[in-house]
């Protein structure tokens, strides 16, 4: 008898599972393999991959450096796959309005205060406290990232897609 291997996906080598229905309609589940969702998404897109109430995780690929993103709530990040880092900016002047849903984009860098970056990679997270302003920038490779937050405008979501059909 052979002991079970366990494998860890990435965005080079992953295998889609499934849900086994007993007495329902697949159409009423969403099973998504996060590296298939990444695979198919452009850098960036923040696609929802879970959803609890307002609550989102997203699947994201990260590639190159990502445009600047701030938010009025914190958010978390964890990597899956690849190496990124995560640069961070307590901006003069927010432009997250208090109360506003999920992350924004930022025209550019904003100006302000530098608070630094962290290096973060496979199986590591990070914080993106609310109020500060943060950029991806991946290295190497396309990598794979979950973001916890709660939905906006920039969460797409693409339930019939990664429905179990």
């Amino acid at each position: 008898m052979s002991s079970p291997q366990t494998y860890f996906g990435s965005l080079k080598h992953y295998e889609k599972g499934g849900v086994t229905i007993i007495n329902d309609d697949p159409k009423n589940y969403a099973f998504s393999n996060i590296f298939e969702v990444a695979a198919k998404s452009k850098p960036y897109e923040k696609v929802a991959v879970g959803k609890n109430l307002k609550y989102v995780i997203e699947a994201v690929r990260a590639e190159g450096d990502s445009p600047w993103y701030e938010t009025a709530h914190d958010e978390a990040v964890l990597v899956m796959d690849g190496e990124l880092e995560v640069h961070y900016v307590k901006p003069d002047a927010p432009q997250a309005a208090a109360g506003k849903q999920g992350a924004i984009k930022l025209a550019g860098e904003p100006k302000g205060k530098k608070m630094g970056w962290v290096k973060i990679r496979r199986g590591h997270e990070a914080l993106l406290p609310a109020g500060s302003a943060y950029q991806f920038r991946a290295k190497g490779d396309p990598g794979v990232m979950l973001i916890q937050t709660i939905l906006g405008d920039l969460t797409i979501e693409r339930w019939a897609d990664i429905c179990q059909k």
